[in-house]
């Protein structure tokens, strides 16, 4: 039976999504989350992981371009949360982003609710929890993002559409995991590779135990398949295959890609990617679907490899026998970033409105600023174990950057980072990069470390230019690909190498850069980008939400929450009914 209070909470948390500057025109979504610890034994030990709503992985949100999105959390962990939509870009509205520098975190016990819209976005992105090392323990799940019925698409309808999720995983809890760091160890060799949440199927009997619950994929001869895969892990390039069958690419991170096919693809921590594979074999047998790590050679490694099931309807017998070879070049990378260099733009077609990708062109575009951001190994700073850009490990002040701005809070941060790496020792900071509403920027990530970092931008999607291995120089400009370079918000940088992205500075709000291997982002490889309108708030930015948490200088503004109850559900509703919403919204919350 519901209570009064109930339904007074429900009915202010209702009012505030109504007060949210959304197209009324366009649809809702509605989830109601509740993110908890549960137990799990992926790898055949039980241990502690994070599901939503007693899901692990979490669900996917099935969205469609301009959809209104309201996303209501409860936090039954027992430490802060904060979730943050990888690739969603939050047009205009970095209050959602989920990330230390715009959202105070949601307390335990507490429940806050996302509200944003995917403005003029398609494809296939994930969301995860952002702080204090979460991921290692899932919280992660999908978000696919599919054209408007009006927008035609570059190719045909397919049968059916999985998503994937793989990424290396340690049976250790995130907060072993985490106290390892803060007590300047590393975290070893991972313990191995899932999918979906699951182990590798017995494909050697000698590295894989019996009883693992492992991926099967189910599918009809003759039939295509859409295929999403994000590697979610911690810190391992993975490449990814399908025994005797083809992946053709069709889209990463929201860019529909030249269609090439690929017998594997190497998948680096953090990224995104979209395959049409057919089913044209003859079903001997199952097929594998394999995920084994890349760059790594020694002691441990063989048993980094995930292993499902492709399973056709007619299938004459279980897989088995040797895994599908992945690439032979664990100390020669050239190979990767080839791979990497042929993936494009296709130019010719739309997204998510009729114009063509190419039609924006970004080679022809003046550069306002140019910034090198370069990391380097692990360093010590002040006794600890610290990672960087520029020298400069950040340190996340207790007050969010936008909320200080807001406010006229002085001293939370400064904005002196530097355009190149400093030349005195490394230092901790809370600097960032300022620039201009409108501008067009130039950033060269110089990867001077010994593995693989993926960088993530928040807030934007950018265009891949160029890599190469050695020191980038202004020489390096002229190879450049300055007319189909793909369009993404996840780039991997080779150790020893760089790569060059070029930004339109179109979305106002502070937005993090960040390397997504989760070791080194927790250590302070991550800077935040202010872009600013001389116009000032309310212009080109919307205003704060009316649920804003507040923390740190601002912690008297805040006032005490009543967690909504556990739940479960999701669903979407079309119309322009403010009074629909209202009471869709509100029997969600009390239910």
């Amino acid at each position: 039976m519901l209570t009064w209070k109930a339904v007074v909470v429900a009915a202010v948390t209702a009012a505030a999504v109504l007060t949210w500057q959304a197209e009324a025109s366009d649809p809702f979504a509605f989830f109601d989350w509740d993110v908890s610890y549960i137990t799990a034994s992926p790898l055949g030990v039980p241990q502690q992981v994070i599901g939503i709503n007693k899901q692990f992985p979490g669900p996917i949100m099935n969205l469609t371009t301009n959809w209104n999105v309201v996303v209501n959390v409860l936090n039954s962990l027992d430490e802060p949360l904060l979730l943050t939509w990888d690739g969603i870009q939050q047009r205009k509205n970095c209050w959602q982003d989920g990330v230390l520098g715009t959202n105070c975190p949601i307390p335990s016990g507490w429940n806050w609710t996302y509200q944003f819209q995917v403005k003029d976005q398609v494809g296939s992105f994930f969301y995860f929890p952002s702080l204090n090392f979460q991921r290692a323990a899932g919280g992660f799940g999908g978000i696919t993002v599919n054209n408007r019925a009006v927008i035609s698409v570059p190719f045909g309808t397919p049968d059916g559409d999985f998503t994937v999720f793989i990424g290396d995983w340690y049976k250790k809890n995130h907060t072993d995991l985490r106290k390892m760091l803060d007590d300047g160890k590393d975290l070893g060799v991972p313990d191995g590779v899932l999918m979906n949440g699951r182990g590798p199927y017995q494909y050697n009997t000698s590295l894989v135990p019996s009883g693992i619950e492992y991926l099967t994929l189910n599918v009809e001869p003759g039939k295509t398949y859409r295929i999403r895969v994000h590697n979610v892990g911690i810190s391992t390039s993975l490449n990814f295959r399908i025994q005797n069958h083809n992946l053709l690419m069709v889209e990463t991170e929201g860019t529909y890609t030249m269609q090439q096919n690929y017998t594997n693809l190497d998948i680096h921590v953090g990224q995104s990617y979209s395959f049409l594979v057919t089913m044209d074999q003859n079903a001997s047998s199952d097929y594998y679907i394999v995920a084994s790590q890349r760059f790594h050679n020694g002691s441990g490694w063989d048993k980094v490899t995930g292993v499902g099931i492709l399973k056709y309807s007619n299938s004459k017998g279980k897989a088995s026998g040797p895994l599908p070879d992945g690439p032979d070049d664990i100390y020669d990378k050239t190979w990767s970033m080839n791979q990497a260099r042929s993936i494009r733009t296709n130019v010719t077609t739309g997204a998510a409105r009729p114009n063509p990708q190419g039609s924006f062109h970004y080679g022809q575009i003046n550069v306002t600023q140019v910034y090198v951001l370069q990391n380097l190994p692990p360093v010590t700073i002040n006794g600890k174990k610290r990672t960087t850009l520029n020298g400069i490990s950040y340190v996340p002040p207790d007050t969010p950057l936008r909320l200080a701005d807001l406010y006229d809070k002085s001293g939370v941060y400064s904005s002196d980072f530097p355009t190149r790496p400093i030349d005195g020792p490394p230092k901790m900071g809370s600097s960032i990069i300022d620039v201009t509403y409108k501008g067009f920027i130039e950033i060269i990530f110089q990867n001077n470390d010994t593995i693989v970092q993926t960088y993530h931008m928040d807030g934007y999607a950018f265009f891949v230019v160029g890599m190469d291995y050695g020191m980038w120089t202004e020489n390096s400009r002229g190879t450049y690909n300055k007319w189909d370079g793909v369009s993404r918000c996840t780039i991997q940088v080779f150790p020893g190498a760089w790569t060059a992205i070029l930004v339109s500075l179109d979305n106002v709000g502070i937005w993090n850069v960040r390397v997504e291997n989760l070791d080194t982002w927790y250590l302070g490889q991550e800077v935040y980008v202010k872009v600013s309108d001389p116009s000032g708030y309310n212009v080109t930015e919307m205003v704060a939400p009316n649920n804003l948490l507040f923390c740190g200088l601002l912690k008297d503004k805040q006032k005490a929450q009543v967690p909504h109850g556990n739940a479960s559900s999701s669903f979407s509703v079309r119309g322009n009914s403010k009074f629909v919403r209202f009471m869709v919204l509100l029997i969600l919350l009390v239910c």
